[in-house]
C-alpha cells in the first residue's frame, strides 16, 4: 500500500476520534450499561487508540489500536482488541458509507469458540453510532443477537 493510501485510509477514522458516552444493553441485566469511550491518535497518527470504561463488573475495560494493514484497498482495518479479562482479539473492521463494521471469524491469540460481528450505524451528523453485537456457533451461517451497543459523542 502507498503513502498516499494509507493517509486516506488513516483520515476516514477521524469521525471517531474524541469522547463517546456509551450504552450497552445486555439480556443480563434489565437496566442498560454505562461508559465511556476515548479514540485518540497515537504514534504520529498512525494508529488510533480505542479505550473504554465501565463501572459494571460485566463489561470490561477495553483497550484496542485500529490500523490500516499492509495489504488492502485502504477501506479495511484492523481492530487489536485486549480487555480487562485478559482476552486479546483481532477484528476485521470497516468504515465507509456511515457505517462501521467488526468481524470476528477466525482464530487468532485466542481460540474461535463463536463468531462475533459488530454493525453500527452513524447518526445526528455523526455524532451518534447506533449498533448491535451479534455471535455465531456456526462459523457465520447464522447470526443471534448479542447486545446492543450505543455511543453518543461529548467532545
Amino acid at each position: 500500500m502507498d503513502d498516499a493510501t494509507r493517509t486516506a485510509a488513516l483520515e476516514r477514522l477521524e469521525p471517531l476520534v474524541g469522547e463517546w458516552a456509551v450504552e450497552a444493553r445486555f439480556t443480563l441485566t434489565p437496566e442498560p450499561i454505562r461508559g465511556t469511550l476515548t479514540f485518540a491518535w497515537e504514534l504520529g497518527r498512525k494508529f488510533l487508540q480505542q479505550r473504554s470504561t465501565t463501572s459494571h463488573p460485566a463489561a470490561p475495560g477495553v483497550l484496542a489500536l485500529l490500523s490500516v494493514p499492509e495489504e488492502g484497498d485502504g477501506h479495511e482495518y484492523v481492530q487489536h482488541y485486549f480487555d480487562s479479562r485478559g482476552v486479546v482479539r483481532v477484528y476485521r473492521m470497516t468504515l465507509r458509507d456511515g457505517e462501521w463494521t467488526l468481524l470476528r471469524d477466525r482464530p487468532d491469540f485466542t481460540p474461535l469458540d463463536f463468531a462475533q460481528r459488530y454493525t453500527g450505524t452513524f447518526g445526528d451528523a455523526g455524532r451518534t453510532i447506533t449498533g448491535r453485537w451479534e455471535k455465531s456457533h456456526d462459523g457465520g451461517a447464522t447470526w443471534e443477537h448479542d447486545f446492543d451497543l450505543a455511543y453518543r459523542k461529548l467532545t
